[in-house]
């Protein structure tokens, strides 16, 4: 019986200190359990705050995309602008040019009516003032109009106004077919030795020899005529003048 309650001693003694072991080791699991959730729920907050920080960051940066793009949108819109901008400025400097040049071409062509130019009339090249030029040739008209009266006072009102113009000796010649046209021969044939004595190599040199001789004629001075036509031949002997010269001396004699 001794032996028996020994033993039953053991027993419950190594039960519980089987129980005492096997409850150790529950806490210890329990910790471990414990100790892998706290972990666990600390990584997925940092998950969960990582993941919210990345969608702010996502958040931030589409917000800054679109407010670059708006940007973009704003500077192209800016640009066009100034590009269509550019583009009125130089159709209106374009436009600023070409009405400058009408002007000034304008202007150009008053001021050329009243500024000297170049003229050449009967061979002679000289600078006639445009009022000048307009006056001989409106006393030129005139006499080939046949109204030789009216001609011959523009003649000699022209030449009073300009004596020195280049057109002096142009006018000597038609003032004395004006006046030979209305039979004033005298005057005719002064007017044309005048030509002849200021301008002896002038074109209409030639044809003012030949007038006189003309208007000599006219007077029944054979003998001053037949002068004049030898003179015209001898010094412009490749003149049409002077053959036509040569025919009236032939009948002369």
């Amino acid at each position: 019986m001794k032996i028996f309650r020994a033993a039953a001693a053991v027993a419950v003694c190594l039960f519980a200190f089987n129980a005492s072991a096997a409850l150790f080791e529950d806490d210890e699991a329990r910790r471990a359990i414990l100790d892998l959730r706290q972990k666990f729920d600390a990584s997925q907050q940092r998950n969960a705050d990582e993941f919210k920080k990345a969608a702010d960051d996502s958040a931030q940066l589409r917000r800054s995309v679109l407010d670059l793009s708006n940007q973009i949108e704003a500077l192209r819109a800016e640009v066009a602008s100034m590009r269509g901008q550019n583009e009125k400025l130089a159709r209106d400097l374009a436009d600023a040019q070409r009405t400058q040049k009408d002007l000034t071409q304008g202007v150009d062509e008053r001021l050329r009516k009243f500024e000297p130019g170049k003229v050449t009339v009967d061979g002679k090249e000289f600078v006639a003032d445009p009022a000048e030029k307009q006056e001989f040739e409106a006393a030129l008209a005139t006499l080939r109009r046949g109204d030789f009266a009216g001609a011959q006072t523009s003649f000699v009102a022209f030449m009073k106004r300009y004596p020195q113009s280049g057109y002096r000796s142009s006018s000597l010649f038609w003032l004395g077919n004006a006046q030979y046209a209305l039979r004033d021969y005298k005057n005719a044939v002064a007017n044309f030795r005048s030509l002849v004595a200021a301008e002896p190599a002038h074109l209409r040199a030639p044809e003012a020899l030949l007038s006189i001789a003309n208007c000599q004629l006219e007077l029944k001075d054979a003998k001053s005529a037949r002068k004049s036509l030898e003179d015209l031949v001898k010094t412009y002997p490749q003149s049409e003048a002077a053959s036509a010269a040569k025919e009236r001396l032939a009948k002369l004699k």
